[in-house]
């Protein structure tokens, strides 16, 4: 205690992080992006990066037409989805990588120039899913972090059928009467976690409370801002709809 005392700020803290990385699970440590939080950091930056820099970068250029590209990789997650739904036990940290690859979501709408689609919702979504998932596989792998991947996975085999009909063009949207439906079912998903996050905070189990207490606020930012995206998109957009009508 004494020698800790002598230390500056920077050599505690450089101390506690350590001892913060050796507390993780052993077993998986040497797994790719999974030891320190560092590159993890430095990809979700760059990712930020790119929703600054790539609409400036496409600003004199026309929109790059990604049909077939978009048909393959939306099912192509559909496949990765549906896999670690029947399988989550053993892929947490497929799980975990698969929130890299869906960077490419927003690769492709700076690409297309659907810039509308890089909103706070879509960016705060995508950039802190990953450090949640770190968290999780680092300390957690397995056992109660199974529950939030299992649902974010089945509500992703559904997420991904749509957008990969979707890419189809505007033969395909007679079919696509139900995307409502998907928010709403993302929706449910926020409120299962929290639920079942809830449950665990006063339920006799080893798992970290502080990771807990960690999931149930992102669960709900999600909630409010998922609600006010149906809100927005659905219910104000109805409303005008209804007022344009009888005008």
């Amino acid at each position: 205690m004494e020698g800790l005392q002598e230390l500056t700020f920077w050599q505690k803290a450089h101390l506690y992080y350590q001892k913060g990385l050796e507390n993780g699970d052993k077993r998986i440590e040497n797994w790719l992006l999974v030891y320190s939080p560092v590159p993890v950091v430095g990809i979700i930056l760059w990712y930020l990066f790119f929703v600054w820099a790539g609409p400036k970068l496409m600003t004199r250029k026309e929109p790059i037409n990604l049909k077939l590209v978009l048909i393959v990789y939306n099912f192509c997650m559909v496949c990765l989805s549906a896999y670690m739904s029947y399988e989550m036990a053993s892929v947490c940290w497929l799980f975990y990588i698969s929130k890299y690859i869906e960077f490419s979501d927003t690769m492709f709408f700076i690409l297309r120039k659907k810039n509308s689609q890089l909103t706070f919702l879509h960016v705060y979504h995508h950039s802190t899913m990953i450090l949640n998932c770190w968290m999780g596989l680092k300390y957690t792998p397995g056992g109660q972090s199974f529950m939030s991947g299992l649902v974010n996975s089945l509500v992703h085999v559904v997420m991904y059928s749509y957008y990969g009909l979707a890419a189809f063009g505007p033969s395909m949207t007679k079919y696509l009467w139900w995307k409502h439906y998907l928010t709403i079912l993302q929706l449910l998903q926020f409120f299962l976690v929290t639920l079942h996050t809830v449950y665990n905070l006063f339920a006799d189990c080893n798992y970290p409370d502080v990771l807990n207490l960690i999931v149930l606020f992102y669960a709900l930012t999600l909630i409010a801002l998922f609600s006010h995206f149906y809100y927005r998109s659905y219910v104000t957009s109805r409303t005008n709809d209804i007022r344009k009508c009888k005008v």
